[in-house]
Formats: structure tokens, C-alpha cells, sequence
């Protein structure tokens, strides 16, 4: 009855990260150019791949993109929407999947998860955006993949590293995440 329960529960979860994912661009999207600078709907993909599981997380970074254009026409579908939905749902399969095999649940652990979920999916997303641009007749130049995928992202991927770790430590005071200081985890198995 437990995995049940726990199943439920972590579906709640991931469905008030969609849902959050899909309020968020509102409060930056005022201004485009930092709405998209801050990444919005990155974060609570991360959260859920963190929380509830890599399976989570990948169908929510997925579904966001896609279903925020339909419900609110942004943004826009091809081929900027498809490659952030790849790329999401590699955020949240990585960091989620990382995470988890993670010995310990530390700012470490968390960070080495974040790193490289963002680096895979920024490497998805460009390869994506290459593949649907070239279906397009377009190209998809190295210099327009380090702009989108990384000058421009500054802003957020410091928010990221700033914020889901902070989120972290305040979900573990709750006993909703078990999350620990590497050093604590270290001296508690010294002791034992």
C-alpha cells in the first residue's frame, strides 16, 4: 500500500510542477528578452526530476513546452518549442536519474546532477534545433548554438544554482526531501 501511496503522492507533485511550469513564464515573460534569459519553466522541471523520480521528470519537461503552446501559444512550437521539450525532458531525465544513484543526497551530489543534466540537455536542444532547422532549409551555426544555449542562459543557470538548491535544503527541514551536507554524511559514517 506504501508504493502505491508514494506513486500517488509523486504524481501530485509532478502535476504542481507542470502546473507551475506553466505559470511561471508569466511573471518574466513581461519582458522577452529577460523572461527567456531566466529560464522559467527549467526549474521546476529540475525540482521534479529531483523529487519525484528521472520517469517524472522526463514526461513533465517534455509535456511543458508542448502543452503551454496550446494552451497559451507560447512558445512557439517549431522548432523552438520541440527542442525545449527535448531538452527539458533530458533535464529532468538526468538530473533526476543522477540524483538518485547519488551515494549521498548533498549540495554536491545535487550540483554534479545539475551540471550535467544542464549540459545534456543544452547538447539535445542543439541538436534538435540543428535536425528541424535542416528539415527547414535553415542552418544552425556553432555560434547560434553557444548564444542560445549558453550566453544567453547565464542569468538563469545562476538562478538555478542559486535557487533548487536552496529549495532543497528548505524541502529537507520539512522531511519532505532527504537532502544532507556532504560533511554531515561524511561524519556520521565515521562514527559508525
Amino acid at each position: 500500500m506504501e508504493r502505491k501511496n508514494n506513486a500517488v503522492f509523486n504524481l501530485t507533485l509532478a502535476a504542481m510542477f507542470l502546473a507551475i511550469g506553466l505559470v511561471l513564464p508569466f511573471f518574466t515573460g513581461q519582458i522577452p528578452q529577460i523572461g527567456s534569459m531566466l529560464l522559467p519553466m527549467h526549474i521546476p522541471v529540475l525540482l521534479c526530476g529531483l523529487i519525484c523520480g528521472w520517469q517524472y521528470g522526463l514526461c513533465i519537461g517534455f509535456i511543458m513546452p508542448v502543452l503551454r503552446y496550446f494552451l497559451f501559444g507560447m512558445p512557439v512550437l517549431m522548432p523552438g518549442g520541440i527542442a525545449m521539450a527535448f531538452e527539458l525532458a533530458v533535464y529532468g531525465l538526468v538530473v533526476g536519474l543522477l540524483y538518485s544513484r547519488s551515494r549521498w543526497k548533498c549540495v554536491i551530489a545535487l550540483y554534479r546532477s545539475m551540471v550535467s543534466a544542464m549540459l545534456s540537455g543544452r547538447v539535445v536542444w542543439g541538436m534538435v534545433q540543428m535536425f528541424l532547422l535542416g528539415i527547414r532549409g535553415e542552418s544552425f551555426t556553432w555560434k547560434m548554438f553557444l548564444t542560445g544555449a549558453f550566453f544567453n542562459a547565464v542569468p538563469g543557470i545562476i538562478l538555478q544554482f542559486i535557487l533548487i538548491p536552496s529549495i532543497m535544503v528548505a524541502l529537507n527541514r520539512t522531511g519532505l526531501v532527504p537532502f544532507t551536507q556532504h560533511k554531515a554524511a561524511l561524519k556520521k559514517k565515521a562514527e559508525k
